[in-house]
């Protein structure tokens, strides 16, 4: 199968989506978690400030509580409009911001931030023009918007169709931040909808019950219930602990003078995709195989250029005195439910 393929279907209960490249998962996102999701809207109730921290701790509905890192002049009992920002870890408060966005998959409503823009990656001026005067024509807002690179190439039609839906769901949220009591205003979106928003460039889109299993996904999953990764040169261990993410890369059976730089940069490039699928983040510690310092240079080259690809923010920290190398990963994603396997 080549080219890029788009499964919308369910495993048990939990609504799935998965992103194949050339018939091979490159992504995955499964909806099988009780926690809120990242995007979620909330009506939060400021309860605690953070001493030391200058954050403050929230009340969300059902007993749920939030932390905004930047609590400085909040008060307790006030209300708040908070979204969430990605998962929590077990027994930590969700991760909120204040700075509260509307996003779909052609536009981003900015409250508080006005002013029309385009995204950067479209270079074209007259592209860059028609779609400053489809904004103008729908959008009459104190508001900020931002047009997407999905726009490029897109109908004008959808465009304006997309900028007015944001726009008007900017309002009725905005519309219900004053009140006494926490309350949730927007879910965020499930792996369906999030896959129409983010996996935009040109795919096959396929919507029949049982997808995943004719197109092979659910026989690929299994190698995402363990942590061996096997690369073209050796292969790497990719295993979550309560502190960090541990990769231990290894060569194999390759005992040739270039094994170690060539099972090093291969876990580089195949770094981002094993976190992807597995929904590892926060710190993230590689152990390469030994290797020159000389080569050190091309393999966080190669690391660079592999997460410059990717969709979640990661940092790319650098070589610690042990010759390890550190990585800090946005929490977008819940882990891969292991339980899921059960249904394969």
């Amino acid at each position: 199968m080549k080219g890029r393929t788009i499964v919308l279907d369910h495993i048990g209960e939990a609504e799935t989506a998965a992103l194949l490249v050339d018939g091979k998962l490159d992504d995955l996102l499964i909806d099988d978690s009780d926690a809120p999701r990242p995007g979620a809207i909330f009506r939060g109730i400021c309860d605690r400030p953070i001493k030391g921290q200058g954050g403050m701790m929230l009340r969300l509905p059902d007993g749920d509580t939030a932390f905004l890192r930047q609590g400085k002049g909040l008060r307790p009992g006030q209300p708040l409009l908070v979204q969430v920002t990605g998962y929590a870890e077990d027994g930590k408060a969700v991760p909120v911001t204040d700075r509260v966005l509307f996003k779909s998959r052609y536009a981003i409503v900015t409250p508080g931030k006005p002013g029309v823009n385009v995204s950067r990656q479209i270079s074209d001026d007259d592209q860059r023009d028609a779609l400053l005067g489809i904004a103008h024509e729908v959008f009459d807002s104190t508001h900020g918007l931002i047009l997407r690179s999905s726009c490029a190439g897109s109908d004008a039609g959808e465009i304006a169709d997309d900028i007015m839906a944001m726009t008007a769901l900017a309002d009725a949220v905005l519309a219900d931040a004053e009140g006494t009591k926490p309350e949730a205003l927007t879910d965020g979106d499930g792996p369906h909808a999030l896959a129409w928003r983010e996996w935009t460039d040109r795919a096959e889109v396929i919507t029949r019950p049982g997808g995943l299993a004719d197109l092979g996904v659910l026989d690929q999953l299994g190698d995402i219930g363990t942590p061996l990764v096997r690369l073209s040169d050796g292969n790497m261990y990719v295993e979550p602990t309560r502190a960090l993410v541990a990769v231990d890369v290894n060569t194999g059976n390759d005992t040739s003078p270039a094994a170690a730089l060539k099972a090093n940069l291969a876990a580089a490039r195949a770094l981002p995709r094993a976190l992807r699928l597995r929904g590892l983040a926060g710190q993230i510690s590689v152990d390469f195989v030994s290797m020159s310092k000389a080569h050190r240079k091309q393999v966080e080259q190669s690391l660079r250029a592999a997460f410059k690809a990717d969709p979640i923010e990661t940092s790319l920290v650098g070589w610690t005195p042990m010759g390890l190398f550190e990585l800090q990963r946005k929490r977008e994603r819940a882990p891969f439910p292991a339980a899921i396997l059960g249904y394969i």
